[in-house]
This record gives structure tokens, sequence and C-alpha cells, in this order.
């Protein structure tokens, strides 16, 4: 087991590793104990009870945080012509086509955190798959990155828009704000974020959806939230 820093350490003796707090109280608790010198990111964890390998049982989608994600992401926008121009004004960080795939494929160029393109410059993007899935930079429809409405979709990133998905084991994981928030900002975020998930609850799910839930710090250890407290607009 890697060893420890004395940061991770001394957060953890506040932490009771065996309970399941409330969610404020955990959110307290992380930022209480975020003792970095810098703003450390406050990301959430969250096991759910689907199989992520059968396509009607995927938990994906994204949702602007209440108050932000506490950092700009860089966008880059594949667009040509008048969307080109609209992606521009909306204050992309990268608007191009085939010369930026290039720049990706030929230089190993990734000073970006999201990827948007219009439908009809995904063939372009399409070529960039094995390098933009592993990732998780590839656009897709249903997280609104594949889109004409190409100056709302930047809009909406610029303004704390955040992707949620599965990984291989069945977790999202989805930051939700910095320490520099307070405990009733981060509430605000962490909510919607629950809320989002449990309205993406697949049909065809059985038995218990949320299984757990773990906030942490980018130093800290995690701290476990009680998953049935979260249940309760579940049907």
């Amino acid at each position: 087991m890697a060893k420890r820093g004395k940061t991770y350490n001394k957060a953890l003796e506040n932490i009771d590793k065996l309970k399941l707090y409330e969610a404020e109280e955990a959110m307290k608790l992380a930022v209480d104990t975020a003792r970095a010198k810098f703003d450390e990111t406050i990301e959430v964890h969250v096991r759910l009870g689907v199989d992520g390998r059968h396509a009607d049982q995927q938990v994906r989608g994204a949702l602007v945080l209440p108050n932000g994600t506490g950092k700009t992401a860089r966008v880059l926008v594949f667009a040509k012509g008048a969307k080109e121009a609209e992606a521009k004004e909306a204050n992309a960080d990268y608007v191009g086509g085939d010369e930026l795939a290039d720049k990706i494929q030929k230089e190993n160029w990734f000073d970006f955190d999201v990827v948007i393109a219009t439908p009809d410059m995904m063939g372009t993007v399409g070529k960039l798959g094995k390098v933009l899935g592993p990732k998780g930079l590839m656009p897709n429809p249903k997280s609104g990155t594949v889109t004409m409405d190409v100056a709302k979709a930047v809009e909406d990133i610029k303004a704390g828009k955040v992707e949620y998905r599965l990984d291989k084991n069945n977790i999202v994981h989805t930051l939700i704000g910095k320490k520099s928030f307070g405990k009733d900002k981060l509430m605000e975020n962490f909510s919607a974020l629950m809320d989002a998930i449990i309205k993406a609850k697949p049909q065809s799910s059985k038995g218990k959806y949320i299984k757990s839930i773990t906030v942490a710090t980018t130093m800290g250890p995690g701290i476990k939230i009680n998953p049935q407290l979260q249940q309760s607009e579940e049907k």
C-alpha cells in the first residue's frame, strides 16, 4: 500500500471510516479537513446497482451545477462556417476543423478539457475516437457536446456544466466544486447531481440503485455518505 502523506493522515484523524454520514455533515467534514495549500477540488463517487455492459443500463448525462465547478474549462469546438463564428463569439478557447484534428494526432496536443462538435464535423472527429475516447473527451449527443447550438454548449460548460457517466466498475465520478465554496454551495451542487443521477435511473435497473456514495478532496480520504438518505425520490 502506498504511504500516505501528512495532509491525508491529519484529515483521517477526523473521519470515521466506518460511519455513513449525512450529506451536509460529509460536506462540512470535507471542507474542514482540506488543509492543502491550494484550493482543493471536491469530488463525488457514486456506485450504482446497474451493469453498464448492457446498453439499456447505461447511466450518462450532464448538468450545469448551480454554483459552477470552481474552474474554467478550456473548450475546443469542431465547427465551420457560421457555427465556427458562433463558437468564437461564445468564447470557445479553440475553434477549427481538420487542422485541429491533425494537431491532436500528430503533436499529441491536449490543451483542452471539453470537446464540442457540430454533427457535420463528426466525420473529422470520429477519426480521433481512439485518442479522445480513453480520455473521456469524445463528443456525445447525450452530454450535449454534439450539437448545432454551439454557443449555448460553450456557455453552459463555461458556467459549470459537468458530465456524469459510468466507468467500467459502474461508478460515476464527478467534481462538485472547490473547498472555497463552503458547505452550503457544495450541498447545492451535490443535491443537483444526485437529482440528475436518480432521474437517469434506467427502467431495466432492478434492486438497489444507489449502492454507495463517497465524497473526497484532492488530498484527503473518502467520506462515506448514507445512500439511503439520497433515494427519497426514487420510485
